[in-house]
Parts: C-alpha cells; structure tokens; sequence
C-alpha cells in the first residue's frame, strides 16, 4: 500500500483527505436525521389539549416533558416547542412561527450537505489533474531519454497517471450517492414538517376562520 502510495504522487494525499471528511459528514448527518425523523416525545394528548384551546396546559405539559436538550427531540417536536414558545395572536403570526420554524429546521439539517456534493465533485478533478501531471512527467521523461525510452522508464508516470484518476473515481462515488440519499432523508422531513404545520394551523382554536 505505502508502494502504491509512493507511485501516486502527492495528489493521492488530498484525494484520500477528501474521503475522510466525506465519510464524517455522511455518519454525522446521518447521525443528525436519525434524530430528526425519530419518535415523537411529545405526545397526542399535547396536541388535543390545544384543539381543545387549553394552550397554557399543552406549554406545561411541554415544559414537564422536555427533560431532553433541545438537539435530542425530533424535528416535529422542536416545530410544535417554536409554537408553544411563541405568542400566537392571529393567524398570520401562527404562519408566521410554523413557517420559520420549518425553514429553521431545514437549514439546520441541510447544514453539511453542500460540503459532501463538493468533496464529491473535487474528488474526480483532483484524480484528473493527477493523470494529467502524471502524463507530463512521462513526456518529460521521453523528451530527456530521446529514442532510448522503454515501458520501465515510462512506468512512474503512469502509475501515477492512472492511480490519481482511480482513486478520485473511488472516492467521488459513494459520496455523490451519500449526498443523494441525505438529499432524500431530507425531502421526506420537510414533508413531514409541512404536514404538521397544516395540521397545527388547523386545530390551534384561537385563530378565525
């Protein structure tokens, strides 16, 4: 392997670096949606306590359940807090409130997101610019030796002409389906807080209709 290493040239160092911060993000946010999409902790009977208009209890009841940091409840629960803590007065502010805490919990899962598509599109131009150094130091070599050059003399560039090239592909696949997959985890949250904020909209008792 360090032979390997040797002949790549120092842009397999990069490359690989690409694959190690690529990987971190993906377990990190994946660790981040689990979270995210996980069971409820506030349960039904918050939510008919305020179809019911007994909105000071469903905040107690909030209160007397979030025994957890803010980061460990789901994203639905964290959406139903935001409104719970805010002061509703009319239904603009009550679209108002569900409309940012959905953006705000959106923005924060996306966080990363654009860092794994980048590592994942450096990567292969990266191995590309490997393959071209590595075909620059063969012609150099070819130039220097004139008609005396041999597959033997020719070999450093290409291994690391075909190694760069190699590896960046190896490394830019699985992120760019890493970021596919976070980018659908992500689609089915919004949904999800979307649905929430309608159905929230639609019981909250103190705004006309």
């Amino acid at each position: 392997m360090l032979d390997i290493l040797e002949k790549g040239g120092i842009l397999l160092w990069p490359i690989g670096l690409c694959s190690l911060i690529g990987w971190f993000v993906f377990f990190q946010r994946l660790f981040v949606f689990r979270i995210a999409s996980g069971n409820k902790v506030f349960g039904n009977d918050i939510y008919g306590q305020i179809a019911a208009g007994a909105i000071e209890d469903a905040r107690r009841s909030v209160n007397l359940q979030n025994r957890w940091k803010r980061s460990r409840l789901s994203a639905r629960d964290r959406l139903l807090l935001d409104l719970l803590e805010g002061d509703v007065r009319d239904r603009i502010t009550l679209e108002t409130i569900l409309g940012h805490g959905v953006e705000k919990e959106i923005k924060h899962l996306s966080s990363h997101l654009s860092t794994l598509a980048t590592l994942g599109n450096i990567s292969p131009l990266l191995g590309l610019l490997g393959t071209v150094i590595g075909m620059i130091k063969a012609f150099i070599v070819v130039e220097e030796m004139g008609g005396r050059v041999n597959a033997s003399v020719l070999a450093g560039g290409i291994w690391e002409a075909m190694l760069t090239t190699a590896l960046g592909l190896i490394v830019a696949i699985p992120l760019m389906i890493f970021h596919s997959y976070l980018l659908g985890r992500l689609n089915d949250i919004q949904t999800d807080l979307e649905d929430v904020a309608v159905g929230l909209i639609r019981i909250w008792p103190t705004i006309p209709r």
